[in-house]
């Protein structure tokens, strides 16, 4: 019996390689496993190669595995892209529609079943993917029933028929394995789980989940890959609690219209990815330099310009903190897992408020389009904090503005909402004195940009980084941000060294002082993160010392970073010393 199994199926890009590892994972997951998934998908609307690889396991998974038991191969290339991942013991369960052929070094059990051609005896090719993944839950020595359940749930709206004939094609999945019962024993049974369903989500889910707890009532967005999801699942569920999403020409648009939205007191946000965030540079400006709230989702991607828009990279976090011209406060944040994308996405909302800057949520493919058991979310943890809005001016004796950029001690001036008595001001992104009314006088610039300037000096959020390990003398300290997180617990978990670890969750304004107690505690640090320049190893770099203990490790192929990445990094820096 396996306590954990790894499943993958590929195909062409259309022909519902998504909804076979949606149907097989949500079965699972309602069963009680818990489980991690990742697709990688063309940049394609149809064809080219995908796949979507799923880890079951009977306690929490936080990252891909290293290897493969089971393939599902709906093509050749399926079996020549991925055969390498596989076990010794590993199988292939392959469409017999494409006459498959067993690469030459694979030792494990290549079983050709013809899935399409059952599918079109029951009626249609379509149900190819029921056949795969009854032939998967005998693998598994699983129980049929909670998958038919899964069936009659999705299809009852399309009639009787079409769900018998579902629950058909599962059935001959099943058959067709109990042909090869000898031939595979039990290789691949899976432990009972607990019983208990999760909560099962990708990141954008939770992001957006987060924003709605957070109070955000409009979203205006422009779509774009991996950040679409968010806009999508805005769209139906914004109207429920009577806010509204708009689809704009450009991402110009949208920032500009959040900041508008903003500006008349409802929280608004948008979200998108690099090439969006580059022309959202100048309305980022404006946020700063008229101190309206705004939070900006990016799910960072392959870049630069369309780059790899399909897969995973962390490449736009110097252009998140130093990207607009001129000196803006900015607040910019990371989750690291899919649980805590929701909070911290809701904590977005009351940063940009209390502090009045744009505030910039940076995920990643992995973390956003990643699908994970969640833990049941604390709803009790919302927490609604609008900062220093002013709703009760005093008459004054003169009719002067309101001074809605008063030079205060903490920086953060005095807000008032459109239509409050006596809060009016003018508002404009040339600098401007307290009332709001341009000025080029150069004391009142000194005393604007430092006003500016200093409500994020000592801006701490709740738990700036997530550390583990907990050694007072560690060999090696793992420092990584958003999704490299599950892959470095994990590597910490198969080695005898001591070992800490480090997700940064504030990147700016960066939190120097928990960063580098965690360095003084360690003799080498490895910074792991997906881009070529080592961009979070510079920053650290630069706010903190023992610069000579830092090694970058860096992963820019589109791929994520697997567990065996990070223990083989660990093993190499402690036997061969830093890398200069």
């Amino acid at each position: 019996m396996k306590s954990q199994i790894s499943w993958k199926v590929g195909g062409q890009q259309g022909e519902g390689i998504e909804s076979t590892g949606e149907i097989f994972s949500t079965a699972l997951n309602r069963q009680g496993y818990y489980l991690y998934g990742y697709r990688h998908f063309s940049s394609r609307i149809k064809g080219g190669h995908t796949n979507n690889k799923i880890r079951v396991s009977t306690t929490p998974v936080y990252a891909i595995s290293d290897d493969l038991d089971i393939l599902v191969a709906f093509d050749q290339e399926t079996i020549d892209l991925n055969y390498q991942e596989l076990t010794s013991e590993g199988v292939i369960l392959a469409d017999g529609k494409f006459s498959p052929e067993k690469p030459e070094d694979f030792e494990g059990l290549l079983i050709e079943i013809n899935f399409t051609e059952i599918a079109k005896e029951l009626g249609t090719a379509l149900m190819k993917n029921m056949v795969a993944v009854g032939a998967t839950v005998q693998l598994l020595g699983l129980s049929l029933e909670p998958f038919e359940e899964l069936v009659e749930l999705m299809f009852k709206k399309k009639g009787d028929k079409i769900v018998a004939l579902n629950k058909e094609a599962l059935k001959s999945g099943v058959a067709e394995i109990l042909k090869y019962g000898e031939e595979i024993g039990d290789r691949f049974n899976l432990e009972d789980s607990d019983g208990v369903g999760h909560l099962f989500m990708i990141g954008n889910e939770a992001i957006s989940l987060g924003a709605l707890a957070g109070g955000a009532r409009f979203m205006a967005a422009y779509p774009i890959t991996p950040a679409s999801e968010i806009m999508e699942y805005m769209i139906d569920k914004l109207p429920k609690f009577n806010g509204t999403v708009i689809q704009t020409e450009d991402e110009i648009a949208a920032a500009v219209m959040a900041i508008g939205v903003n500006y008349a007191g409802v929280r608004a946000f948008t979200a998108s990815a690099g090439p969006g965030l580059s022309l959202m540079m100048e309305a980022i400006g404006l946020s700063g330099m008229t101190e309206q709230p705004l939070v900006i989702v990016n799910t960072m991607r392959g870049g630069p310009s369309t780059g790899l828009p399909t897969k995973q990279e962390q490449s736009d976090l110097m252009q998140m903190i130093y990207g607009t011209h001129g000196d803006i406060p900015k607040i910019v944040i990371a989750p690291t897992t899919v649980e805590d994308a929701f909070y911290l996405s809701m904590e977005a909302f009351n940063l940009a408020e209390e502090y009045q800057c744009p505030v910039i949520l940076l995920s990643d493919l992995q973390l956003s389009l990643g699908k994970q058991t969640v833990p049941e979310l604390d709803y009790n943890r919302i927490d609604i904090r609008r900062g220093n809005i002013v709703s009760d001016v005093p008459d004054a004796e003169t009719k002067d503005y309101f001074k809605r950029y008063e030079v205060t001690e903490t920086g953060v001036s005095p807000r008032t909402l459109p239509g409050t008595k006596n809060g009016i001001h003018h508002v404009t992104g040339v600098e401007h004195a307290e009332d709001g009314k341009p000025s080029e006088s150069p004391v009142n610039r000194i005393k604007q940009m430092e006003k500016r300037m200093r409500k994020i000096e000592a801006l701490k959020i709740e738990q700036p980084v997530v550390e583990s390990g907990g050694h007072a003398d560690a060999d090696i300290l793992v420092i990584g941000f958003i999704s490299t997180h599950g892959a470095i617990e994990e590597a910490m978990m198969r080695t005898d060294l001591k070992v800490n670890h480090m997700q940064i969750r504030q990147l700016h304004p960066f939190p120097t002082e928990e960063v580098q107690s965690a360095l003084d505690k360690a003799k080498k640090v490895i910074v792991a993160e997906n881009n070529y320049q080592g961009q979070l190893a510079q920053i650290i770099r630069m706010n903190t010392q023992h610069q000579n203990k830092i090694t970058s490790f860096v992963k820019y192929d589109g791929t994520p970073f697997l567990p065996h990445d990070i223990e083989d990094k660990i093993n190499t820096v402690v036997n061969e010393g830093v890398d200069k």
